[in-house]
Parts: C-alpha cells; structure tokens; sequence
C-alpha cells in the first residue's frame, strides 16, 4: 500500500519531511518498516501538494528520482499533503493516479485499498452525476472516494464526520477494504485509521500525521485502528469511526 504524511503549522521547507528527516518519505518509499501486508515498496508514483494555493505536482515513477521536485521541495509552506503510491494490482500506473487529490480548496490522500473494485462500490458510483464518473481524475478506486467526498464536501458538511460516513458506506459494501485517509484545506488535519497505521506529532505549534514515524522523536503517538483524528497546531481530537 502507500505512505502518505501532511503537516499543518509554522512555515518550513516541504522537503524537511519529503526528502531530509531520517525516516522521510522518500525513504519511505524504498524502505517502509510498516506495510501492514500490503506490499514492500512504493513506486508507482507520488505527489506532494502545498499551501497557500494548494500547489500540486505529481508523477508516475519513483520518487527518489525526480531532482525536479527535490528542488521545488525547498519552498517553504504551512501546510502540505504528500504521498508515494503503491498501485494495486490492475489499476493504472499515470500521473493523474497519484494523490494528492484535489478540487482547489482541499487535498486528499488514500492508503489502501477498496476490495473488490469496482463491483462492490458500483452503488456508490450511482449516487454521482454521470459527468463527474466521466471526469474522474483516473479510473481507480482512490480516485472515485476522492470524487464522491469532493462533491460532499462541496455542501459544507464537517470533514471528519464526512470521512467517517464514506468509511462506513464503504466497509459495509467491501469489508475487507483497507481505507487510511488524510484530508486538509491548510487550516486542519484530517485523518483516518482502517487497517493501516497513522501516527501524529504534535510539537510546538505544528502537527503532522504520518504513516510513520519521520524520526525518533519520543512524542510521535499511534493513532488506534478505526479512529479518525482532526487535528490543528493547538489541538488533536481522536475518536473511534
């Protein structure tokens, strides 16, 4: 499966936790201590999205690879979202599959998997207009969560609880699915535990949530499985789903 993080606090370098911590990202992407059976390595895309904007860049490929965005990675941001990917097996390797996800406003990642693509989640489908199935970024299983929690979202409803209700419509469809989600507008953190591991730091005036911990910092803490977790620099809320 993927390794995802997202940080929310006073400005640093997106590399800091990309590219330079001593268990980054990038290293994630190569050597992750936790996959939970989901696989060994990640490379089959990444993404890295920031804050003020959102600014996205993401590619098909490995994420070691790119001096590109080692070299974008220096700019400075108070909030960002990023991810390498893991694809499952079927689903197409291409830019527009890789996360982040996002409609302007809010950033979105998946760590897993809905089991049984696309049969068990046809009826979710359903409930979207025929044009957004059409439009849908690409044509996998994070991609279609990502378009049905957009147009949710769009109503103005809270992340957490819209989270939440699009886990459970999911499990009670696909029961075996694997469903860790990171969400953020650049004011809050959301996130989601459902077979996959989530850890938090908070430290300060920032908070991060990470697949994995980023270093040895004694205060990183493991979100418990099937909790959702909203969090700001001042404040981290975690309940069960």
């Amino acid at each position: 499966m993927c390794r995802h993080l997202a940080y929310l606090g006073p400005a640093v370098p997106v590399a800091g936790l990309v590219y330079d911590a001593p268990h980054s990202l990038e290293r994630q992407s190569y050597a992750p201590k936790d996959m939970q059976a989901g696989g060994t390595v990640n490379v089959d895309g990444y993404g890295v999205g920031w804050f003020p904007g959102p600014v996205r860049y993401r590619r098909a490929g490995t994420l070691w690879s790119d001096p590109n965005l080692r070299q974008l990675a220096s700019a400075e941001s108070t909030a960002f979202l990023a991810a390498v990917r893991s694809a499952t097996t079927g689903m197409p390797v291409a830019d527009a599959a890789c996360a982040p996800f996002t409609d302007g406003t809010w950033l979105f990642s998946h760590n897993g998997r809905v089991d049984g693509w696309p049969h068990t989640v046809a009826g979710l489908a359903k409930t979207l207009d025929v044009t957004d199935v059409l439009t849908m970024d690409a044509p996998t299983d994070s991609a279609l969560l990502w378009t049905v929690l957009r147009r949710r979202l769009e109503t103005g409803k809270n992340p957490a609880q819209t989270l939440v209700e699009l886990v459970r419509e999911v499990t009670d469809a696909a029961p075996k699915s694997r469903l860790n989600f990171l969400l953020t507008n650049g004011e809050v953190l959301v996130g989601t535990t459902w077979t996959h591991a989530l850890w938090v730091l908070a430290k300060g005036q920032s908070v991060t949530l990470a697949s994995e911990p980023l270093d040895d910092d004694p205060d990183w803490r493991e979100i418990p499985d099937r909790h959702v977790v909203t969090a700001v620099p001042s404040t981290v809320e975690v309940r069960p789903i």
